[in-house]
């Protein structure tokens, strides 16, 4: 969630837009859409004005929207406060704290955004703003010839393992919980901090210098000392870390990176293998079974659990979970940088047409794409994530990379959120709430036999093929009794057998290729009993229709003479 964005826009009509007690005005929508945690994109003192030039294609000047280039790392942001850059930023803390406050008064845990990979002051021709003043190759990796090393891609990388820049690393974030009693972090490109200081020996943890220099800057450590102090740490220890596990110089650790047991990732591999199998891409039926049981062939051999793994389709860098169903290609020339910036893999698909204009068969399919999508994030084990918007539908009109806008694409737009409150974010709603109440939905540890079993178009029979675009399970669970989910990514209808359970029947909950109300039918549904009985026919002979590029759960009842005879 991004701060300003959240309530900045005209329809949001809080007292205080874009600010930290516009958000704390907000949070109701949060805690009605089920969620228990918000991770803040980057609301240390950042530098806004780093890109500030003309647009012209939008005639106006480009900022520093999404915030990670930071310059004071023990500041809130001043501009999110209602009053501004007065009272020398103690209405900052104070509001940032109201924020949190409000937060855990519903039950909603508050996590930081945090960028120690690299500050705000570039690369060797860069402005001097702190460390670069104070003790340029202490705080820097620097080359022999003292040009920065760019593993970020922002021009400087923060040289994490130093001594001195470790313990203020963990001053800072003690600070931030002890004080402003944030609940965790989430680390922007993690994987720098994994990589050896310059000058000094990575092993030791206490930073005893080394004569000359043994090692390559920048090599990745099995133990790095700044990530063991945090791990072992009496404060930090105690709340949420979460790593982007990878970084601009090419360091990937998604399933790898140190963590002491403690370390959540955000899980890249989930993100693109759930956008190629829900598109229906061929051979990814296998990989796409272990994402919703919580990717144990990344955390289980280490140890890990599906709490480990932070699953998530859509973020803030990428297309919005509207856009990933919209567009094939991204469209970011209001950037100003010509469409070069953002990334050209984007795993998406359009459905058949390119852009929002489209024929009512193709909306419609979209739809059922992005209830697909949802719906996977909500069944599969480990924490699942959503981006600010994506409830409602957002658009960034296909642009991937909305870094520097302070304007409409990345204002959360309350007004379209009402209009489809009988759509998409009802099933949202509903299917946060399903999660809630599933405890087979959010197991301590991963799923094994006794309670999970796989299907294909019959029972019992999964097809792991390189051209089987179908996956189904079922699993027991100690509130519903028993429920099935299955995916069917195919071009094409099909039947499907479900498992005969002798003395009950499976009753349809969900179903993506239905329209709203009846893609989810919740018991405030009027003529719900009505909808379920148009099924029976196929449920009596163990029999379900599905869609192309649909998804379904059912959840298993007892038939009328089981019940009365259980009487």
């Amino acid at each position: 969630m991004h701060v300003r964005g959240f309530t900045r826009h005209d329809s949001s009509k809080t007292d205080f837009p874009g600010t930290f007690l516009g958000a704390a005005n907000k949070l109701d929508h949060l805690k009605e859409l089920g969620v228990n945690c918000i991770e803040l994109m980057p609301c240390q003192e950042f530098n806004e004005l780093e890109y500030f030039s003309y647009n012209s294609i939008l005639g106006e000047n480009k900022l520093n929207f999404w915030g990670y280039s930071t310059v004071n790392y023990f500041s809130p942001m001043m501009r999110y406060s209602s009053a501004g850059m007065n009272n020398c930023g103690l209405d900052a803390i104070n509001e940032f704290k109201t924020l949190v406050k409000e937060a855990h008064k519903r039950g909603i845990e508050v996590l930081l955004d945090v960028v120690f990979n690299h500050t705000a002051e570039g690369n060797e021709n860069g402005p001097i703003l702190s460390f670069r003043g104070i003790d340029n190759s202490t705080y820097y990796m620097l080359a022999p010839k003292g040009e920065f090393y760019n593993y970020s891609g922002c021009g400087n990388t923060f040289n994490c393992n130093h001594p001195v820049v470790r313990q203020f690393i963990v001053d800072c974030l003690r600070y931030w919980v002890t004080e402003m009693h944030v609940d965790g972090f989430r680390f922007d490109l993690a994987s720098i901090m994994t990589r050896s200081s310059s000058l000094w020996d990575p092993v030791n943890v206490y930073g005893n210098p080394i004569e000359g220099d043994s090692f390559t800057t920048g090599t990745p450590l099995g133990s790095p000392p700044l990530i063991d102090m945090m791990s072992n740490d009496p404060i930090l220890s105690k709340v949420k870390l979460i790593a982007e596990a990878w970084d601009a110089g090419g360091l990937y650790q998604v399933g790898k990176f140190p963590h002491w047991s403690i370390w959540s990732e955000w899980n890249g591999q989930y993100r693109d293998t759930v956008r190629q199998f829900i598109k229906g891409t061929d051979g990814f039926s296998g990989a796409f079974a272990q994402c919703l049981c919580g990717s144990p062939n990344l955390y289980q051999e280490g140890g890990r659990k599906p709490w480990n793994s932070i699953n998530f389709v859509c973020a803030h860098d990428g297309f919005t979970l509207a856009d990933l169903v919209t567009y094939n290609n991204k469209y970011n020339l209001s950037n100003g940088e010509d469409n070069r910036d953002g990334e050209d893999h984007n795993l998406s698909w359009n459905c058949g047409e390119e852009g929002e204009f489209a024929s009512q068969t193709v909306r419609r399919l979209r739809k059922r794409q992005m209830r697909n999508f949802f719906l996977c994030l909500m069944v599969s084990q480990g924490v699942p994530m959503i981006c600010m918007g994506d409830e409602y539908g957002h658009t960034k009109g296909g642009n991937n990379n909305t870094y520097c806008h302070d304007n409409y694409l990345n204002y959360f737009r309350w007004d379209k959120k009402e209009e489809s409150s009988s759509d998409f974010y009802r099933f949202c709603r509903l299917m946060t709430k399903f999660r809630r109440e599933c405890e087979s939905l959010g197991l301590d540890d991963f799923p094994t036999a006794e309670r999970l079993q796989w299907h294909g178009h019959r029972p019992g029979m999964p097809d792991w093929s390189k051209t089987s675009r179908f996956v189904a399970f079922s699993m027991t669970d100690a509130v519903k009794g028993e429920i099935y989910v299955a995916f069917n990514a195919s071009h094409l209808p099909v039947t499907i057998t479900l498992p005969n359970r002798p003395g009950y029947q499976w009753e349809p909950l969900v179903d993506t290729g239905k329209p709203t109300p009846y893609d989810f039918l919740s018991d405030d549904l009027s003529d719900r009993d009505t909808a379920v009985k148009q099924y029976d026919h196929f449920l009596d002979s163990d029999l379900y229709p599905m869609l192309s590029y649909s998804s379904i759960i059912l959840i298993l009842h007892p038939t009328d003479a089981a019940s009365k005879l259980g009487q």
